[in-house]
């Protein structure tokens, strides 16, 4: 089938450039939408089709739609930049787009063509470029996901899906005003299985993550760090970031992914930047156990988590029911740390070269 053309249809009455000024001084994260949405329909022996850029607006939905009683649903983060000259850039969409096709694989869905993913980007981006904020770490926020739209009570995969982008002018992810970020332990709760959808971005994934992050605040930590499902040892992941380790020889480690831990966009490209760098990456489990001793030692100098919303993020103190620790003074984020979230930024901003082609500039 050939993939459907856009058709463009402008909001009537969009936000005034006045008081769209004053909501992009201080967006904070996911509060601040922009004018337009992005939405294409699909249906079995139709394919994808009616692919439109619109007013953003709520979603009309029958209480029998598929999505709302068997959370058939996937979504994409990405973010839009402003570059030095005023235009905006994407970065890596197209490792978002194949990932949005594979998660689609794994939940019984259609893949949206990546092509189609890509264009549906560039239109709400071309749409709502004033809403991409002008200072230091702001930008916009791209939210594209799928969602099943047929209306039927029965555990099978829908014949009708809707695909939608909205997006959201943002600031920094945290505001805790530390440069360094807390972590909660989570002894009883998962996040995923061998198996299971922890490779896939859907909704069930940070659903179930909910109650761990929960008590990760009530105990005063920024976030919750999962450990595996079977034995209860090894680090995976955050609630929605990955983890890296720095070493006192200067090597570094992440969780492997395993089919348990999201394939996320920025860990792969921490990986390819720290290793133009020489820095040896190791991708193997670590345990617990020895995220302590080596911290306790001084053996681990840094660690950090990252990921398209907190970007590379310093973690500074590791709390649990087996006790506390810091990594290293628990308060200053480390070098390395802060060279890679540097070095990917610049790439990001159009500020130095991009050397792997994972820039698209807009306009």
């Amino acid at each position: 089938m050939t993939e459907p053309t856009f058709r463009i249809e402008p909001h009537a009455t969009p936000v005034d450039a006045g008081t769209r000024a004053g909501m992009l001084v201080d967006p904070g994260f996911g509060r601040v939408f922009t004018d337009h949405m992005v939405v294409i329909n699909y249906k079995e022996g139709m394919g994808w089709h009616d692919a439109r850029v619109q007013a953003r607006a709520p979603i009309q939905m029958d209480p029998a739609s598929s999505v709302l009683h068997y959370a058939q649903e996937i979504f994409e983060g990405m973010k839009a930049y402003r570059t030095e000259d005023g235009g905006a850039a994407l970065f890596r969409a197209d490792a978002n787009a194949a990932r949005f096709a594979r998660s689609a694989e794994r939940m019984a869905m259609p893949p949206l063509p990546e092509p189609l993913f890509l264009e549906s980007v560039r239109q709400l981006v071309a749409a709502d470029r004033d809403w991409i904020p002008g200072q230091e770490g702001g930008a916009l926020y791209l939210r594209p996901f799928m969602f099943a739209s047929e209306v039927f009570l029965g555990v099978k995969p829908s014949s009708e899906y809707l695909y939608m982008v909205i997006g959201s002018a943002v600031g920094a992810y945290f505001k805790s005003g530390t440069p360094t970020v807390s972590l909660w332990v989570s002894a009883d709760y998962t996040r995923a299985a061998p198996g299971g959808t922890g490779s896939a971005k859907c909704g069930g994934n940070y659903a179930a993550s909910l109650l761990a992050q929960s008590e990760a605040i009530r105990h005063g930590c920024d976030q919750v760090v999962f450990l595996d499902a079977v034995e209860r040892r090894w680090v995976e992941e955050l609630g929605g970031m990955n983890l890296f380790f720095v070493f006192d020889d200067g090597s570094m480690i992440t969780p492997p992914l395993r089919g348990t831990i999201l394939p996320g966009i920025t860990r792969d490209s921490i990986l390819t930047l720290a290793r133009d760098m020489g820095i040896t990456v190791r991708e193997e489990r670590y345990a617990i156990d020895q995220w302590r001793a080596d911290a306790t030692s001084g053996r681990l100098r840094e660690a950090f988590a990252c990921g398209t919303a907190a970007v590379v993020t310093p973690i500074g103190t590791v709390r649990g029911a087996d006790g506390d620790f810091r990594v290293g003074d628990g308060a200053t984020p480390g070098e390395l740390t802060l060279k890679l979230r540097t070095a990917l930024v610049d790439i990001q901003r159009g500020l130095a070269p991009d050397r792997h082609g994972w820039v698209e500039k807009l306009l």
